[in-house]
């Protein structure tokens, strides 16, 4: 059962994680196992909820952006419909089968990761330029924008990541990594805002007790903790490649797999 203090926890791992190329929902399915919180209903709906908390430091970071620039937003929502119609069509089979599923996190992790450090390793020129945050609404084409949303659906699968499913797509269609990172920053406006509704929408009639001030101590966290991770991450991107971050979701789900098996 879940407590504040593991409500907390889980808002730090969300806001640090869900912009990374390591998959939020499935570090929270595998922090919530170390816990002992059992996957019942409302943690499955904690883990979604509040990863809208975290999407809204993006809304803050770049509200004069999103506010301003229709020819940019109408390319997010294009993106975002081809996930918005798998998503809808799987929700009730990935939240009853997949969601909260330590094995198929772990597994996502794994071959995700060797897909991330090899892409990279085959990349690695790509990855220095410093370029300028106004290109990503001149660099991205209507059609590149529906191939992204294509790439952000395999993501409906916990572990994948959804940055990483975007960045990497983006990637092979031929935007530069600096512009593929911040659309999909955006991107994951319409995606969490779409889930989250559906999710209450669902389920808001069988949270309980004190599940919605946990909701509330989750999404707040996330959301003060993303506003330090874009900024970081932004940063980071400048000087680093993403291998890094295949080799660590590599050794995370050995890990994991060890201490389900050993310990």
């Amino acid at each position: 059962m879940m407590t504040y203090l593991d409500a907390l926890i889980l808002g730090i791992v969300e806001g640090i994680t869900e912009f990374l190329p390591v998959s939020s929902t499935g570090h929270m399915i595998l922090v919530s196992s170390l816990l002992q919180i059992g996957e019942d209903s409302f943690t499955k709906s904690f883990e979604i909820i509040i990863q809208l908390g975290a999407i809204l430091a993006v809304v803050f970071v770049y509200r004069k952006k999103i506010f301003s620039n229709f020819a940019l937003m109408y390319k997010v929502f294009l993106a975002f419909l081809p996930t918005a119609v798998i998503g809808l069509a799987l929700y009730s089979v990935v939240k009853r089968y997949l969601l909260g599923n330590v094995y198929v996190v772990i597994a996502s992790l794994f071959f995700g990761g060797i897909i991330i450090w090899l892409f990279e390793k085959k990349n690695m020129k790509g990855m220095v330029a410093q370029v300028d945050t106004d290109l990503v609404e001149s660099s991205v084409t209507v059609k590149q924008a529906l191939y992204i949303g294509l790439f952000q659906s395999i993501a409906i699968v916990p572990g994948v990541s959804r940055s990483a499913a975007t960045i990497i797509g983006g990637q092979m269609l031929g935007l530069s990594r600096k512009v593929i990172v911040e659309f999909s920053f955006l991107l994951a406006i319409p995606v969490m805002l779409a889930a989250t509704a559906l999710d209450v929408y669902k389920h808001h009639d069988s949270f309980v007790g004190n599940q919605l001030e946990m909701l509330s101590i989750g999404f707040i966290t996330a959301f003060f903790v993303a506003l330090l991770a874009i900024k970081t991450f932004l940063a980071y991107i400048q000087k680093h490649s993403f291998a890094a971050f295949g080799v660590y979701r590599i050794v995370l789900a050995i890990v994991f797999l060890g201490v389900l098996y050993f310990v």
